[in-house]
């Protein structure tokens, strides 16, 4: 079954939580008085843990061009082709041969995912006009706080990554059209941004109807 609310949260990036835990790095993001939390997968459950990586600099403007006219908050977006949903397989701006394994964490500079993913949150932060737009599956509202930054009520975006060639055990999430990114758009540096993130164990070869791997 594919994902139950795949669309894009579009919002202003106002702190993040590089290290809270091992497996994620977490972005919140304000929507005015609302609060959310953006979960991003730096370590793979599965092996090999270290994460696929893609960063883009630029934008195609028939995509920038949609994303801005969308309203601030979460954008239910259909799984279907010629509309805002990604799909790594078959959207075009993904290929697996640009894509490197990244560990999240490794001494030195810009070398794993948690630096990757700090430096674009931090260019979205110095620049008071940014904008991120986290494509994913939205969880929430829940009537508890959220477990990073305890805001209320708690509530985000997370599949942060490619969402379908998946192993046996988390087949389940497979569909075409509801892979998940992080796109920015920085009018300072009169830029857009875009990561891309999927696991070593999901297949790239995946089925047009079902996206389960071939």
């Amino acid at each position: 079954m594919p994902l139950k609310s795949y669309g894009v949260l579009k919002g202003e990036v106002i702190g993040s939580l590089p290290e809270a835990d091992d497996d994620h790095y977490q972005i919140m993001v304000a929507i005015g008085s609302q609060r959310w939390r953006i979960a991003v997968n730096v370590k793979s459950q599965a092996k090999p843990s270290d994460v696929l990586y893609l960063g883009k600099v630029g934008l195609p403007a028939p995509l920038t061009t949609k994303l801005t006219q969308l309203k601030s908050g979460f954008s239910a977006v259909k799984s279907v082709a010629g509309g805002l949903a990604q799909d790594f397989v078959r959207g075009g701006m993904v290929k697996r041969s640009d894509m490197v394994a990244l560990p999240p964490d490794k001494p030195g500079a810009y070398n794993d995912l948690r630096e990757m993913v700090d430096n674009a949150v931090g260019l979205s932060i110095a620049d008071p006009n940014s904008t991120i737009y986290a494509f994913g599956q939205k969880w929430g509202p829940e009537k508890k706080k959220d477990k990073y930054f305890h805001f209320k009520p708690g509530q985000g975006v997370h599949d942060i990554h490619m969402n379908q060639g998946n192993i046996p055990s988390f087949r389940g999430d497979d569909g075409v059209w509801q892979d998940g990114c992080l796109m920015f758009h920085l009018p300072k540096k009169s830029e857009w941004r875009a990561i891309f993130l999927a696991f070593q164990s999901q297949s790239f070869k995946t089925d047009d109807k079902t996206g389960h791997a071939l």
